[in-house]
């Protein structure tokens, strides 16, 4: 490669021969290398040998940006750079690339080399300054339905540009800017002619968002769990978590790339799920279900059809309660550790007195378990005797009140006795 139009060719000697005329120096072929983010870096330099002097006399050839006590790194050995950096060196010449460069290696990169004669060591300074900013497709919205992008760059370009633009790694089209349609899951990315290798990174849609959850073991009420929204998009997409709530539509939930339950309830089990989006389009996740294991709730008994029994009848007791997974139910009656019965409903068949009492059910299942509170059932059975005792003495006493009345209205009705007639006593005077 030839140096470029603006490049300056300087070397400089090391301390040990500063003032030699030895006729070694290094040219680069450019002196400023603007470059973008993830792209692949070339840097390349010609080396000038002294009269008498071949490639068989150069040794311990490298690249670097650093020093340390005094002495350059070799980039090879630079832990920032590792598996991105490679050397090819020829008689005269000498190239470094560098892959998938980050902001980080924006720098001054030096050649430098040895001899065979010992502590002969030449740098060739300054080097070439690489800016990782580069070139980057911005996207602009047309209308509803198109999008327009453009090939930017914050590196001094020439009067001129010339783009090339790639769709999916082929060439369809050059100039500044390119229509294309919104939602597309096509990648995009442009190139400047001139400038060796140096295309931008491809921008494209969100594809499927995929959705994880920490942790991914059985989740217990109270429990601190996150869900996390991922996807390859550039730029980079942004996210929104909603709820399916049945019938209605989905409750928007976060607009971050985590949904986070500091302490989940039984109420947040269900179905949720995630999109992503950028100016390109949007995308949406397959559903996850959420099921919050938690223990039984206070059970509840009722009684049909009455809490108050007739001697030879049925009473069905049902226990309900809310736990997942479904609970287990066991009948007690008061004062006995005896279970009565096992699941949901208790039926009493044939009611005696004996059965009255207070009942309550356990619900249980692996998170734990709960006791309803007591409840009453009693026989109306022992007060019938009463009551029959009560109504044949109320007729019997109706019945002497009857007769006693009758004999009095016929008393009423009798005559008098007869009686001889007193007669008037006459008193002559």
């Amino acid at each position: 490669m030839s140096p470029s139009a603006g490049g300056l060719v300087v070397f400089l000697l090391s301390v040990q021969v500063i003032q030699s005329q030895d006729g070694w120096r290094v040219d680069y072929d450019q002196t400023d290398v603007c470059a973008a983010k993830g792209s692949t870096v070339y840097i390349s330099c010609d080396i000038t040998y002294p009269p008498g002097k071949d490639p068989s006399d150069i040794k311990d050839r490298f690249w670097f940006t650093k020093e340390k006590d005094g002495e350059p790194v070799d980039l090879r050995t630079d832990s920032e750079y590792s598996d991105r950096v490679t050397y090819r060196c020829f008689s005269k010449e000498c190239y470094l690339t560098i892959t998938d460069v980050r902001e980080s290696d924006s720098a001054e990169y030096k050649f430098r080399f040895g001899t065979n004669k010992p502590g002969e060591k030449y740098t060739g300074s300054p080097g070439v300054t690489l800016s990782v900013t580069g070139f980057q497709v911005q996207v602009r919205r047309s209308d509803s339905t198109w999008l327009e992008l453009t090939c930017h760059s914050s590196c001094v370009l020439p009067d001129r540009p010339e783009y090339v633009w790639y769709k999916n790694e082929e060439i369809i089209k050059t100039g500044s800017s390119l229509p294309v349609s919104s939602g597309s899951t096509d990648r995009y990315s442009c190139y400047l002619t001139g400038y060796w290798n140096q295309r931008s990174p491809a921008v494209y849609g969100p594809q499927r968002p995929s959705v994880s959850v920490s942790p991914s073991a059985e989740m217990l009420e109270g429990d601190s769990v996150t869900l996390t929204c991922s996807t390859d998009a550039n730029p980079a997409a942004n996210y929104t978590w909603y709820k399916q709530g049945g019938t209605s539509d989905p409750r928007l939930l976060s607009e971050e790339p985590h949904l986070v339950f500091s302490s989940i309830q039984s109420s947040d089990s269900g179905r949720y799920f995630c999109t992503a989006e950028n100016q390109l389009g949007r995308k949406t996740s397959d559903f996850i279900s959420i099921d919050v294991k938690y223990g039984p709730q206070r059970p509840s008994v009722s009684v049909s059809p009455s809490a108050e029994m007739l001697e030879g009848g049925s009473v069905n007791l049902t226990c309900s309660t809310d736990a997942n997974p479904a609970a287990n139910y066991t009948w007690y009656k008061e004062h006995e550790d005896s279970p009565r019965a096992s699941g949901q409903i208790f039926t009493i068949t044939n009611f005696t007195a004996e059965h009255s009492g207070n009942y309550y059910c356990e619900a249980q299942n692996e998170m734990g378990r709960s006791n309803s509170t007591l409840r009453l059932i009693t026989s109306s059975g022992a007060s019938n005797g009463w009551t029959a005792a009560f109504a044949s003495t109320s007729a019997i006493f109706l019945v002497i009140i009857m007769i006693l009345t009758v004999l009095m209205i016929r008393r009423k009705k009798s005559p008098p006795s007869s009686r001889p007639a007193e007669r008037p006593e006459n008193n002559a005077q």
